[in-house]
Protein backbone atom coordinates (compact mmCIF):
# COMPACT_ATOMS: atom_id res chain seq x y z
CA UNK A 1 0.00 0.00 0.00
CA UNK A 2 3.04 2.29 0.28
CA UNK A 3 4.73 1.42 -3.02
CA UNK A 4 3.97 4.61 -4.95
CA UNK A 5 5.15 6.96 -2.23
CA UNK A 6 8.22 4.85 -1.50
CA UNK A 7 9.06 4.87 -5.20
CA UNK A 8 8.55 8.64 -5.41
CA UNK A 9 10.95 9.04 -2.47
CA UNK A 10 13.47 6.66 -4.09
CA UNK A 11 13.41 4.18 -1.22
CA UNK A 12 15.73 1.25 -1.92
CA UNK A 13 13.04 -1.45 -1.56
CA UNK A 14 9.63 0.06 -2.42
CA UNK A 15 7.95 -3.25 -3.32
CA UNK A 16 9.30 -5.39 -0.47
CA UNK A 17 8.98 -2.99 2.46
CA UNK A 18 7.31 -4.66 5.46
CA UNK A 19 6.34 -2.27 8.24
CA UNK A 20 5.51 -5.24 10.50
CA UNK A 21 9.17 -6.26 10.59
CA UNK A 22 10.43 -4.37 13.64
CA UNK A 23 14.05 -3.99 12.54
CA UNK A 24 13.10 -2.98 9.02
CA UNK A 25 10.51 -0.55 10.36
CA UNK A 26 12.98 1.16 12.70
CA UNK A 27 15.61 1.45 9.98
CA UNK A 28 12.96 2.89 7.66
CA UNK A 29 12.00 5.58 10.20
CA UNK A 30 15.65 6.55 10.62
CA UNK A 31 16.07 6.75 6.83
CA UNK A 32 12.91 8.83 6.48
CA UNK A 33 14.00 11.33 9.12
CA UNK A 34 17.64 11.48 7.98
CA UNK A 35 16.97 11.77 4.26
CA UNK A 36 13.52 13.28 3.76
CA UNK A 37 11.73 14.83 6.74
CA UNK A 38 14.73 16.16 8.71
CA UNK A 39 12.61 17.57 11.52
CA UNK A 40 15.38 17.11 14.09
CA UNK A 41 18.85 18.58 13.93
CA UNK A 42 21.46 15.94 13.12
CA UNK A 43 22.76 15.92 16.68
CA UNK A 44 19.25 15.30 18.02
CA UNK A 45 18.61 12.13 15.99
CA UNK A 46 20.70 9.85 18.18
CA UNK A 47 17.77 8.26 20.02
CA UNK A 48 16.02 7.32 16.78
CA UNK A 49 19.26 5.96 15.34
CA UNK A 50 19.78 3.72 18.37
CA UNK A 51 17.68 0.99 16.76
CA UNK A 52 18.46 -1.87 19.20
CA UNK A 53 17.47 0.20 22.25
CA UNK A 54 14.52 -1.02 24.31
CA UNK A 55 13.54 2.64 24.71
CA UNK A 56 13.23 3.16 20.94
CA UNK A 57 9.38 2.94 20.95
CA UNK A 58 9.24 5.77 23.50
CA UNK A 59 11.57 7.92 21.42
CA UNK A 60 9.52 7.18 18.31
CA UNK A 61 6.33 8.16 20.14
CA UNK A 62 7.94 11.48 21.06
CA UNK A 63 9.03 11.93 17.45
CA UNK A 64 5.44 11.47 16.26
CA UNK A 65 4.32 14.13 18.71
CA UNK A 66 7.08 16.49 17.57
CA UNK A 67 6.05 16.23 13.91
CA UNK A 68 2.36 16.58 14.89
CA UNK A 69 1.38 13.14 13.63
CA UNK A 70 -2.28 12.47 14.50
CA UNK A 71 -1.71 8.72 14.90
CA UNK A 72 -0.20 6.72 17.76
CA UNK A 73 2.63 4.19 17.68
CA UNK A 74 0.03 1.41 17.84
CA UNK A 75 -1.45 2.56 14.51
CA UNK A 76 1.61 1.57 12.53
CA UNK A 77 0.24 1.45 8.98
CA UNK A 78 -1.56 4.76 9.40
CA UNK A 79 1.58 6.30 10.91
CA UNK A 80 3.80 5.09 8.05
CA UNK A 81 1.35 6.39 5.46
CA UNK A 82 1.11 9.78 7.18
CA UNK A 83 4.89 10.14 7.47
CA UNK A 84 5.30 9.17 3.82
CA UNK A 85 2.79 11.84 2.81
CA UNK A 86 4.72 14.39 4.85
CA UNK A 87 8.00 13.28 3.28
CA UNK A 88 6.56 13.56 -0.24
CA UNK A 89 5.57 17.15 0.46
CA UNK A 90 8.97 18.01 1.86
CA UNK A 91 10.74 16.28 -1.04
CA UNK A 92 8.62 18.30 -3.47
CA UNK A 93 9.43 21.54 -1.64
CA UNK A 94 13.14 20.74 -1.46
CA UNK A 95 13.33 20.23 -5.22
CA UNK A 96 11.43 23.28 -6.42
CA UNK A 97 14.54 24.71 -8.11
CA UNK A 98 15.37 21.37 -9.72
CA UNK A 99 11.90 21.09 -11.21
CA UNK A 100 11.93 24.72 -12.29
CA UNK A 101 15.21 24.28 -14.16
CA UNK A 102 14.18 21.11 -15.98
CA UNK A 103 14.55 21.48 -19.75
CA UNK A 104 11.34 21.08 -21.71
CA UNK A 105 10.95 17.90 -23.72
CA UNK A 106 11.09 18.82 -27.40
CA UNK A 107 10.38 15.41 -28.88
CA UNK A 108 7.95 12.98 -27.32
CA UNK A 109 7.15 9.58 -28.74
CA UNK A 110 3.58 8.28 -29.03
CA UNK A 111 4.44 5.62 -26.45
CA UNK A 112 5.51 8.27 -23.95
CA UNK A 113 2.35 10.27 -24.55
CA UNK A 114 0.13 7.26 -23.91
CA UNK A 115 2.17 6.25 -20.83
CA UNK A 116 1.86 9.66 -19.18
CA UNK A 117 -1.30 11.58 -20.13
CA UNK A 118 -0.03 14.69 -18.32
CA UNK A 119 2.33 15.27 -21.25
CA UNK A 120 -0.62 16.22 -23.45
CA UNK A 121 -2.06 18.84 -21.11
CA UNK A 122 -1.95 22.54 -21.95
CA UNK A 123 -0.46 23.96 -18.75
CA UNK A 124 -1.00 27.53 -20.00
CA UNK A 125 -4.77 27.17 -20.19
CA UNK A 126 -6.31 29.44 -17.52
CA UNK A 127 -9.04 26.89 -16.68
CA UNK A 128 -6.39 24.24 -16.20
CA UNK A 129 -4.45 26.52 -13.85
CA UNK A 130 -7.58 27.38 -11.89
CA UNK A 131 -8.44 23.71 -11.40
CA UNK A 132 -4.95 22.73 -10.27
CA UNK A 133 -4.73 25.67 -7.87
CA UNK A 134 -8.11 24.85 -6.37
CA UNK A 135 -7.11 21.24 -5.67
CA UNK A 136 -3.68 22.27 -4.39
CA UNK A 137 -5.34 24.60 -1.90
CA UNK A 138 -7.83 21.97 -0.77
CA UNK A 139 -5.14 19.30 -0.32
CA UNK A 140 -2.66 21.80 1.15
CA UNK A 141 -0.06 21.25 -1.55
CA UNK A 142 2.70 23.86 -1.78
CA UNK A 143 2.32 26.12 -4.81
CA UNK A 144 4.77 25.89 -7.69
CA UNK A 145 5.35 27.97 -10.81
CA UNK A 146 5.08 24.86 -12.97
CA UNK A 147 1.46 23.68 -12.84
CA UNK A 148 2.33 20.24 -14.24
CA UNK A 149 4.80 19.68 -11.38
CA UNK A 150 2.10 20.71 -8.92
CA UNK A 151 -0.39 18.36 -10.58
CA UNK A 152 2.06 15.47 -10.30
CA UNK A 153 2.39 16.10 -6.55
CA UNK A 154 -1.41 16.09 -6.28
CA UNK A 155 -1.57 12.83 -8.22
CA UNK A 156 0.89 11.12 -5.86
CA UNK A 157 -1.29 11.96 -2.85
CA UNK A 158 -4.57 11.06 -4.55
CA UNK A 159 -3.31 7.67 -5.77
CA UNK A 160 -2.33 6.60 -2.27
CA UNK A 161 -5.54 7.69 -0.49
CA UNK A 162 -8.64 5.71 -1.34
CA UNK A 163 -10.82 8.21 0.51
CA UNK A 164 -9.78 10.87 -1.98
CA UNK A 165 -10.63 8.86 -5.07
CA UNK A 166 -13.36 11.35 -5.93
CA UNK A 167 -10.67 13.99 -6.26
CA UNK A 168 -9.05 11.94 -9.01
CA UNK A 169 -11.85 13.20 -11.26
CA UNK A 170 -9.79 16.36 -11.72
CA UNK A 171 -7.07 14.31 -13.38
CA UNK A 172 -9.54 12.92 -15.89
CA UNK A 173 -11.45 16.10 -16.59
CA UNK A 174 -8.22 17.94 -17.44
CA UNK A 175 -8.04 15.75 -20.58
CA UNK A 176 -11.39 16.96 -21.92
CA UNK A 177 -10.99 18.76 -25.21
CA UNK A 178 -14.22 20.71 -25.00
CA UNK A 179 -13.01 23.69 -22.98
CA UNK A 180 -16.54 25.04 -22.65
CA UNK A 181 -17.29 22.08 -20.34
CA UNK A 182 -13.99 22.20 -18.48
CA UNK A 183 -14.72 24.89 -15.90
CA UNK A 184 -18.06 23.32 -14.98
CA UNK A 185 -16.44 19.95 -14.40
CA UNK A 186 -13.61 21.51 -12.41
CA UNK A 187 -16.18 23.15 -10.14
CA UNK A 188 -17.92 19.80 -9.66
CA UNK A 189 -14.63 18.14 -8.75
CA UNK A 190 -13.85 20.89 -6.23
CA UNK A 191 -17.25 20.44 -4.59
CA UNK A 192 -16.64 16.67 -4.44
CA UNK A 193 -13.26 17.13 -2.74
CA UNK A 194 -14.74 19.62 -0.27
CA UNK A 195 -17.46 17.14 0.61
CA UNK A 196 -14.90 14.40 1.21
CA UNK A 197 -12.69 16.62 3.37
CA UNK A 198 -15.73 17.70 5.39
CA UNK A 199 -16.67 14.05 6.05
CA UNK A 200 -15.53 13.17 9.61
CA UNK A 201 -14.72 9.63 8.40
CA UNK A 202 -12.12 11.00 6.01
CA UNK A 203 -8.55 11.25 7.22
CA UNK A 204 -7.01 14.27 5.57
CA UNK A 205 -4.59 15.14 8.36
CA UNK A 206 -1.45 14.92 6.29
CA UNK A 207 0.69 17.23 8.37
CA UNK A 208 2.17 20.66 8.20
CA UNK A 209 3.48 22.20 5.00
CA UNK A 210 7.00 23.58 4.91
CA UNK A 211 9.67 23.61 7.62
Amino acid sequence: MFRRKLTALEYHNPTGFDCKDETEFRNFIVWLEDQKIRHYKIEDRGNLRNIPSSDWPNHFEKYLQDVNCPFSVQERQETVDWLLGLAVRFEYGDNVEKYRNCKPVTETSDAQKSADPLINLDSNNPDFKAGVLALANLLKIQRHDDYLVMLKAIRILIQEHATLNEAARILRLLHIEELRELQTKINEAIVAVQAIIADPKTDHRLGKVGR
